[in-house]
């Protein structure tokens, strides 16, 4: 990896006229407001549609592309949406994802739009030519015609071949458009880092049509599931409740569906984040009836077994391993025998007064550098939520002897300044913005991933700033 620098900025948080981000005019526009600024990456969150909390790690198929992301405007120039109904959609806060409104509306839409479609042999042939994508778009059809109960609870066996046809023209909208965006972005020097969330949903696609790989009992429920212990942002732990992954089982195959999983992965990114890589050395299994994650326990993982398969499947795919949370000797031995860069946390380096590898001064080379991930605070929130002694501590670090307030630009021009190959900073830190726009407090179900950027205020950010910094310090 190339010694650069990147912007974190999930589709979702484009500007836009319809309730959310999308792949739009506005996606070309940000590409090219990071060439301005001299970045080389642009990293998104999972593409897979959201769950009922509106997080992107839980998804009904980590194959399946979300609705959401579809542009109307594109529609709309294929004459599938009118103009009329365009106007009706229009959203009615900027500043925020509609997600209420997106669950009400979107979908009925885009199946107004895929009725209109004149010849379905397109889409559907894109569809079926893909396994994977054509199984995700029968499951949502037969969850439509089970009343969207979870694939457990179904009794109808049969789809609407007009809802089944819906998402496959949803499915081919999607990836298209995605296509001319990234080739758009690669044309232009941007690389795309994509997130790979490491479990499924319970009721996904996923579970559903490969039951054998995972902990379920006889009536197909779990038995165990995913989560972390307690760590710096949950005293009780996260208690995710994934199905956890039957490694002997996944194993016979040789991974296989981890490496269709990475395969496809590696058409949509120029590299790609996996989230949660630690679980690869050891998984934190909670019993299914546990009330709290504090009731697991460390289990073993399938180690260099499966980096050795997700290396090939990749090719010239980046890969880099999300190694935060509760990080053993073992879990820094499998990152350092996969080569794969690891991540560092600004804001983990001052937890406490000891050295920690999160400090920029620790940064290895072969590693990616953030201010904060999306899990995180932003940097001026982090700084007004610090003790007087921390943050006095931390910006002596980093050189700043003005008020606390200012500090945000001094933190940024520190990791510019380290060894770190890739430095990757939040849209929010750029804009210098507070904890108001923060995207994601982990344990918490609800209020987040709804920040959205305006035209406006994007446009305000010091795009000189940004290029002399990246030509001061290389990248």
């Amino acid at each position: 990896m190339n010694r650069k620098s990147g912007v974190l900025m999930h589709i979702s948080s484009l500007y836009g006229d319809y309730s959310i981000g999308s792949f739009g005019s506005e996606a070309k526009d940000f590409v090219d407001f990071l060439c301005d600024c001299g970045f080389g990456y642009w990293q998104v969150l999972p593409f897979c549609m959201v769950d009922e909390c509106n997080s992107p790690y839980k998804s009904y198929s980590t194959f399946g592309g979300n609705p959401y992301f579809v542009d109307l405007n594109v529609l709309n120039k294929k004459g599938l949406i009118t103009d009329d109904e365009l106007e009706v959609y229009r959203q009615q806060n900027p500043y925020v994802c509609e997600f209420v409104r997106l669950y009400h509306t979107r979908i009925e839409l885009l199946k107004k739009a895929a009725s209109r479609v004149a010849d379905r042999k397109i889409a559907e042939s894109f569809a079926d030519a893909d396994p994977y994508i054509s199984k995700f778009c029968e499951f949502m059809a037969l969850k439509a015609a089970n009343e969207e109960k979870p694939w457990i609870e179904w009794t109808v066996d049969k789809c609407d071949p007009d809802v089944l046809f819906m998402w496959k023209f949803i499915q081919y909208e999607f990836f298209t458009q995605w296509a001319e965006i990234k080739s758009y972005a690669n044309s232009k020097g941007i690389r795309i880092i994509g997130d790979i969330p490491i479990y499924v949903s319970f009721d996904s696609c996923d579970v559903w049509s490969n039951k054998e790989q995972y902990y379920l009992d006889t009536d197909g429920r779990p038995t165990l599931v995913a989560g972390v212990p307690p760590d710096y942002f949950c005293e009780d732990g996260q208690l995710w409740g994934n199905p956890l992954y039957n490694w002997d089982v996944m194993k016979k195959d040789g991974y296989e569906w981890w490496c269709d999983r990475i395969k496809h992965m590696s058409k949509m990114f120029d590299a790609v984040r996996i989230d949660h890589f630690r679980g690869i050395e050891s998984f934190w299994a909670v019993p299914a009836d546990a009330e709290t994650a504090r009731e697991g326990e460390w289990v073993k993982g399938p180690g260099m077994e499966l980096i050795d398969a997700i290396k090939e499947a990749a090719g010239d795919t980046e890969i880099i391993a999300e190694d935060l949370g509760d990080i053993t000797p073992e879990v820094y031995e499998l990152v350092d025998k996969s080569g794969f860069p690891g991540m560092r946390v600004f804001q983990f380096g001052f937890l406490s007064e000891g050295d920690s590898s999160h400090r920029p001064h620790n940064y290895p080379s072969n590693c990616v550098a953030y201010t904060g991930t999306h899990d995180n605070n932003t940097l001026l929130g982090y700084l007004w939520e610090l003790d007087d002694a921390a943050r006095e501590r931390m910006l002596k670090y980093c050189g700043h002897s003005g008020h606390w307030e200012s500090g945000c630009d001094s933190i940024i021009r520190t990791m510019y300044a380290s060894h770190a190959s890739l430095v990757i900073m939040p849209i929010q830190d750029l804009l210098g913005y507070g904890s108001d726009t923060r995207l994601n407090i982990p344990g918490k179900a609800d209020g987040n991933w709804a920040y959205r950027v305006t035209k406006q205020q994007l446009d305000s950010i010091d795009k000189n700033r940004f290029r002399e910094l990246n030509r001061m310090y290389s990248r």
